[in-house]
């Protein structure tokens, strides 16, 4: 289960969508503007460009950026001092964000953690640096739900 974000091949991603919606090729093939080798090779690729990965996304209507975004989450958050630094100035030319989002997969992942113990819930605080009071929402929130 560790794994689950942590290594990301989009190419083994968008496969798994193809098949799941059942698309033909050519559909593929003309909506890309691409020959069929090359789809196959985005097949194997473990990263794209991001103007071709936004084409699957629309042609798959599925989010793959939510998958990087999840893994930054996850794996990458950003410091406090750094992200306070940066919320400081005023003419930033690149959208600010709130907070993170956590996706319904995200908490499902920490909370399977917890449950079969993978790690405790100080480690989960440390290594992902998700809030302690978020955790403990999520663990009040997701116990009364099972």
């Amino acid at each position: 289960m560790e794994t689950y974000l942590m290594e990301i091949n989009i190419g083994k991603y968008i496969e798994s969508r193809v098949k799941e919606l059942n698309l033909s090729t050519e559909r593929i093939c003309n909506f890309l503007k691409k020959e069929e080798a090359e789809i196959l090779q985005m097949y194997k690729a473990p990263s794209l460009d991001s103007e071709l990965l936004l084409r699957w996304s629309k042609l798959l209507e599925y989010d793959f950026f939510r998958v990087y975004s999840q893994h930054l989450i996850l794996y990458s958050p950003s410091s406090s001092e750094r992200y306070n630094a940066v919320q400081g100035q005023k003419d930033s030319s690149v959208p600010k964000f709130r907070k993170n989002i956590y996706t319904k997969e995200v908490i499902n992942f920490i909370m399977e953690m917890i449950k079969t113990e993978e790690k405790t819930k100080n480690e989960i605080i440390k290594e992902y640096r998700i809030p302690k009071t978020t955790l403990y929402k999520w663990i009040s929130k997701y116990k009364t739900e099972n």
